[in-house]
């Protein structure tokens, strides 16, 4: 069976298209269209169900689909034990990362990596937390810098880095400092309240705060993007938590004795996975940074 018609069956059963599989693949539709032909004809079967311009698996294609995709990660880990025997630190290395890490941790790991591995490309995919997890259990990226899950997977080794203070922060002109005494989680239950998703790691972190003083939450917008949290906050729309290096001007810091919120940031790569020298390069890079 040859290898480039799984790729191009792999890509089309992804994007579920003829014509963005050719992109990815760089190629064009016609060529891309004959290896799944050639593929279809070697196997006797048809791979996809093509109506109209909607591009669905058949159920043979549905079952080649895993045995395909374990072909493709055993080439993938074939190529990296070539390049260990070599000693060499370079070809192309996956990596997963939100955009919150992207902006505030990764462009000094990134800036040093560059320097001291010029051969390595990386090939950086910016998503929810939550995303990269996936990726990194579907084998389709190799490492991911992300808020660590609170509960551990089973299937995926994580590795600590960065421990990330959250603060609630709020419009210094909002109502709540305007009342008497000290905010307290009990006070801020009762006004709007601006936070990252609840199905998102750090809206889980959130959530259990106030679950452990039964307190309900008055969530009126809820977003993954912190920036646009941020934005929302500093015009009074309602108050938020937010790691404490997005602190601003425009927002006031409210501390509530004996309350404490913070994540963790690291990596993550799956358990059963051979790490190529430029994913442990990577590793290495980030870690000391982080130290």
């Amino acid at each position: 069976m040859d290898t480039h018609q799984l790729k191009a069956f792999l890509q089309v059963a992804e994007t579920g298209s003829f014509s963005l599989a050719a992109e990815k693949l760089h190629l064009s539709q016609p060529a891309v269209s004959k290896r799944i032909a050639l593929l279809e004809e070697q196997l006797d079967s048809e791979l996809f169900d093509r109506i109209g311009r909607v591009i669905t698996l058949t159920e043979a294609g549905r079952a080649l689909l895993p045995h395909a995709k374990a072909v493709q990660q055993e080439l993938a880990q074939a190529e990296q034990s070539v390049r260990d025997l070599a000693g060499e630190v370079a070809g192309r290395l996956r990596l997963a990362t939100s955009h919150h890490i992207g902006l505030h941790r990764l462009p000094p790991v990134l800036s040093r990596f560059n320097r001291a591995y010029p051969e390595v490309n990386i090939d950086i995919d910016f998503m929810d937390s939550e995303q990269a997890y996936e990726l990194i259990m579907q084998g389709k990226a190799e490492l991911a810098v992300v808020t660590l899950a609170p509960e551990e997977e089973a299937s995926v080794v994580s590795l600590p880095v960065w421990q990330d203070p959250l603060d609630v922060m709020i419009a210094r002109d909002h109502d709540v400092l305007r009342t008497t005494g000290r905010p307290s989680l009990a006070s801020l239950s009762q006004h709007p309240a601006i936070l990252p998703g609840m199905n998102t790691y750090t809206g889980q972190i959130i959530k259990r705060l106030f679950d452990e003083h039964a307190l309900q939450l008055q969530v009126t917008l809820a977003t993954n993007y912190l920036e646009t949290i941020r934005m929302m906050a500093s015009v009074g729309l309602g108050w938020t938590i937010l790691p404490r290096s997005m602190g601003d001007e425009s927002l006031a810091i409210i501390d509530i004795p004996g309350v404490k919120i913070e994540r963790t940031l690291g990596l993550v790569y799956h358990r059963g996975r051979s790490l190529s020298r430029a994913a442990r390069a990577f590793i290495d890079a980030v870690q000391s940074v982080g130290d």
